[in-house]
């Protein structure tokens, strides 16, 4: 970061000198290109920062416009008095348009907010007070202390200390927690919301920040042209904006910004051949996609990833246990399954499943596949709500908790599948995770900025404790998928375990590790244990499950057909005709063996 300040600092003054080297008309292209960069931000926050799809970034630059032009016009009010009146205008919305996204994802959401934009351009066009399709023409002058802001020289210096304001505060966003939980959501929602993420109100934040950046855009757009029409706010503008974002890079706010003025300088060039110009914005598009998906901003940090990689393996160390272990209350129960059942449809996935693991106990849950297991797991951790039963917490009723309450209130797991963020660093992954701030804490990124800073700092320490722990410092800065298999499945329960868990769900853990790899992962498990932690596991590894668990379940067709120490469990003969299978039984460790053929 400090090897940027020189650049930043050099942009900065040559952005304040370009006036002195500029024409009239080069310099209103230069203001028009500002307003776009802006409107670049906000679409970049949405789409690229927190994965959620808005063709209805161009409704909001209009917003913020038009109700700019009509209070000044129409009802009239002071410029800059409007123009606090239209960016709560353009937030609002935003909130309004946030909505179909607790509901609908992926293209379903781009088809919902492309019919807003297409509403909202349909209003313009059609209503009097908005001018119909002949615009809103005279808006005054913005009053600044005497300056004359009908020049586009002057103007440009409102413009762009706005956006520097506005940036900045853009890359402290995805910078911080607030950034790296929307970046979460992208990757994967069903993991963020497993650490603790408010995934309805991160969606709202990311379309309420996009309104205030559409907002702010219009308003310095209806400061500079005094003029507003809808052919301004068109789809066609809206693809346009789009293409900008992606050829710059949509996870990259730099690049949302570099793809926005390099476009809107190359439209002016092209202006005469705007129907061409269009099929190359679109061939250029699908190119970026297919071939360098995060755009021209992503292609320096993949060829850093490569010479990274050029530069010899990094190296996985041991873990290292936790020095002070909190002893188990004797009989105090941890986790209390009661008579829990779920149907997917004419499906009984669990049939009235009870389950009780003490304080500090390692309990173990086996069954054929379809059994029920991750299904209980499920329930356990707020992903499924069951139809009947109860589930308690350490004597707290939690059924029906959503995942973030559950994670708040102690839960933390492992997914049989990795759900790892591909796209954050192994560090990141484990930074979202130590972050147990709510999603209402936003409100301190506006008004106590210093505050987010300090919290950055000390979350950036306990991570780096928490990788030297589970020997993982060395793979500090790379991307999960680009790991083994094995230290992809550390990195995760190193992720779990960030969240200072009184309960751990481990899903599959040995699921593709090596003999060697299994082994420490059982010490791992011991001694996540023995700090403390209570840790309910699924797995198949019956060696691992015998001789590291103190009780063992076993499901079947979603019941429960045994529940007891190891060795008994596995002389059940219904657990060995579902389950084991007289050849698994046979090759058991010995002592197990004989003890179940007692």
């Amino acid at each position: 970061m400090k090897r940027l300040l020189p650049l930043g600092l050099g942009l900065g003054i040559a952005a304040w000198l370009l006036p002195y080297g500029l024409d009239g008309y080069a310099m209103h292209v230069v203001d028009v290109a500002v307003v776009f960069a802006l409107l670049g931000i906000g679409l970049g926050l949405v789409m690229g920062v927190a994965g959620q799809v808005n063709l209805a970034q161009v409704a909001f630059f209009g917003i913020g416009a038009y109700t700019c032009a009509i209070l000044t016009t129409r009802a009239g009010l002071g410029f800059w008095v409007a123009a606090a009146l239209a960016l709560l205008a353009a937030v609002l919305i935003g909130l309004i348009v946030s909505i179909p996204a607790l509901r609908v994802q992926s293209h379903y959401l781009g088809i919902v907010t492309l019919g807003l934009a297409l509403a909202f351009l349909n209003w313009v066009t059609n209503a009097g007070v908005a001018g119909k399709s002949e615009g809103i023409s005279d808006l005054p002058v913005p009053p600044m202390f005497g300056i004359d802001l009908s020049s586009d020289y002057l103007f440009y210096y409102v413009e762009i200390i706005v956006f520097a304001i506005a940036l900045a505060f853009a890359l402290f966003v995805v910078r911080a927690p607030l950034g790296r939980r929307l970046r979460a959501m992208r990757d994967d929602s069903l993991a963020a919301a497993a650490l603790g993420a408010e995934i309805p109100l991160l969606r709202i934040t990311a379309f309420v920040l996009s309104g205030l950046y559409g907002g702010v855009a219009g308003v310095l757009y209806a400061g500079l042209i005094r003029y507003v029409a809808p052919e301004t706010f068109s789809i066609a503008n809206m693809f346009l904006l789009l293409a900008m974002v992606i050829i710059g890079g949509r996870q990259s706010i730099v690049g949302c910004v570099l793809g926005a003025v390099v476009l809107s300088l190359i439209r002016e060039v092209l202006v005469d051949f705007s129907v061409y110009a269009q099929l190359g914005y679109g061939t250029v598009v699908v190119l970026m996609v297919v071939f360098a998906p995060t755009g021209l901003a992503g292609l320096p940090a993949l060829w850093l990833r490569r010479f990274r990689a050029s530069q010899g393996r990094a190296e996985l160390h041991s873990f290292v246990p936790y020095g002070e272990a909190r002893a188990p209350e004797p009989g105090r129960v941890a986790l209390e399954i009661r008579e829990v059942s779920k149907r997917f449809k004419g499906l009984l996935a669990l049939d009235r499943v009870s389950m009780t693991v003490t304080d500090g106990e390692i309990r173990g849950v086996v069954g054929p596949n379809g059994s029920g297991k991750t299904t209980l797991f499920n329930i356990v951790s707020g992903f499924y709500a069951c139809e009947v039963g109860r589930v308690l917490l350490s004597g707290e009723d939690v059924t029906g908790f959503r995942p973030y309450r559950l994670s708040q209130a102690g839960v933390a797991r492992t997914f049989q599948n990795l759900r790892l963020f591909g796209d954050l660093t192994v560090r990141e992954n484990i930074l979202v995770a130590l972050d147990r701030t709510r999603t209402a804490w936003i409100w301190r990124y506006l008004v106590r900025p210093l505050a987010v800073v300090r919290q950055s700092r000390d979350l950036g320490r306990q991570a780096d404790e928490l990788l030297e722990r589970f020997g993982l410092a060395e793979f500090a800065a790379a991307q999960p998928r680009a790991l083994p298999y094995g230290i992809q499945r550390r990195v995760e329960i190193a992720r779990a375990m960030a969240m200072g868990p009184r309960l751990l769900l481990l899903d599959e853990p040995a699921a593709g590790l090596n003999g060697e790899e299994v082994r420490r992962l059982a010490e791992i498990v011991r001694a996540l244990r023995d700090s403390g932690v209570t840790v309910v596991i699924i797995e198949h590894n019956m060696g691992l499950v015998m001789s590291l668990c103190d009780r063992v379940t076993v499901l079947s067709s979603g019941r429960v057909i045994a529940d007891g120490p190891p060795r008994e469990v596995a002389a059940v003969p219904e657990v060995i005709e579902a389950y084991l299978g007289e050849s698994t039984y046979l090759s058991l460790p010995g002592d197990v063996s004989q003890e179940a053929g007692r």
